[in-house]
């Protein structure tokens, strides 16, 4: 048994934090919580956790923001995120999935069913290959820190961002469909997920510059890194 993970729970709704924390503690993981979002991405950028739960309507600093200000900061930009969200428009559920978040549940939910999304996540995140760097091209993927380097300077990758191009450039040369990709790199593929895949591989192609070529869309099928020459 490896060491206790840590998950930050940012919830203001005390009740609804309390039971995620319990069904997570009986499961053996260290549980904080916040109620509030700016205390809540202090904490965050703090104590550095394995993943976080967070709601979307909070005080202070709503979700989203929680989202942006983790991603600015290169002590959280990889940490994996669960958001939890009263809205089931898809609308919503897309927006929280393109800021970045890894998966999102709409309340009410069943804690046995958050528990086992957020060890799907936490799954992921530990299921790259033994080999902890990974170059190819103008591209160095440090797996370990889940670091991105473009002509040997660091870029700044969401960990999504990270997945996905890393996965395309261990299969360059072959066309991946969406729903590969989608249950590669989110576990599982729908509309929400679907409809995300595509800001995500633009906001990849933006942040790769001159490079962002060599990510090539396939219409109607999916993505593909091209072969180097």
């Amino acid at each position: 048994m490896g060491h206790m993970q840590n998950i930050l729970i940012i919830e203001d709704e005390i009740d609804i934090a309390e039971l995620i924390a319990m069904t997570l503690q009986r499961d053996g993981f260290n549980v904080e919580i916040e109620h509030d979002g700016a205390e809540g991405l202090a904490l965050a950028l703090k104590t550095q956790p394995d993943l976080i739960v967070l709601d979307l309507m909070l005080p202070t600093m709503d979700g989203y923001q929680v989202l942006k200000g983790m991603q600015r900061d290169t002590r959280s930009h990889s940490i994996p995120v669960l958001m939890l969200t009263a809205k089931s428009q898809i609308e919503d559920r897309i927006l929280g999935l393109e800021k970045g978040a890894d998966d999102y549940m709409t309340k009410p939910f069943s804690p046995k069913e958050m528990l086992l999304r957020v060890k799907a996540i936490l799954k992921r995140r530990q299921s790259t290959p033994s080999s902890t760097r990974l170059s190819y091209g103008p591209f160095i993927f440090d797996k370990n820190n889940l670091t991105f380097y473009l002509d040997k300077e660091p870029v700044s990758l969401t960990g999504t961002e990270f997945k996905l191009l890393l996965y395309l450039c261990q299969r360059s040369g072959q066309t991946q469909d969406r729903n590969e990709l989608l249950r590669a790199v989110w576990g599982y593929s729908d509309d929400a997920h679907s409809r995300t895949l595509d800001t995500h591989m633009k906001r990849l192609r933006q942040k790769l510059g001159e490079h962002g070529s060599l990510v090539e869309t396939v219409r109607g099928v999916g993505y593909l890194v091209a072969e180097l020459p």
